[in-house]
């Protein structure tokens, strides 16, 4: 599967039904069981790529920030649900996570706490291969290696979040008042 139909899959899902999480989720898994096996093997490769390219440290502090912690799930939830959001957010994101403060949801999540996670994206192939065939995805023969995150810094120093993440910090270090 080639990048654009990866991600046209996932605009597909997000069309309609408000664009919840979860509901994007489910019907990603409709949309792809409708699908070749071959097709759903390839979806799976390439979600796994995108969250390789995804694991990044910023990214990882923008959603400490955000989520008030992420633990390594927590990570990957928070990226599940990233997908979620689209090519175009998540791409961005990713270059430059401190966009997130821009987005209406992350904004208004700085006064109700909100959190954002999407397991149900991460299943998405498996849930669609198994919807498919009645049979478990294939493991993977190649695959895709996160990189190494040596450049790690305290989530929780606020002058670190701050230099790293100014916008997100501006929201979450010291919160607007209501």
């Amino acid at each position: 599967m080639r990048t654009d139909e990866f991600w046209q899959l996932i605009d597909s899902a997000r069309a309609g039904g408000g664009g919840e999480p979860a509901a994007v989720a489910a019907r990603a898994v409709a949309l792809l069981a409708e699908r070749d096996p071959e097709e759903i093997v390839g979806y799976a490769q390439h979600q796994q790529r995108v969250l390789a390219a995804s694991y990044k440290v910023d990214l990882w502090g923008a959603a400490y920030l955000i989520n008030g912690g992420a633990s390594d799930d927590g990570f990957e939830y928070f990226r599940g649900w990233l997908m979620t959001q689209g090519r175009a957010v998540f791409a961005r994101a990713v270059a430059e996570p401190d966009s997130l403060a821009e987005l209406p949801q992350v904004r208004a999540a700085a006064l109700s706490g909100e959190e954002f996670e999407c397991e149900d994206m991460l299943a998405v192939p498996w849930e669609a291969y198994r919807k498919a065939t009645a049979a478990d995805l294939p493991a993977d023969r190649d695959p895709v290696r996160a990189p190494d995150l040596n450049d790690f810094w305290d989530f929780d120093d606020e002058d670190q979040a701050r230099r790293h993440l100014p916008k997100l910090a501006a929201l979450f270090v010291e919160p607007p008042e209501e």
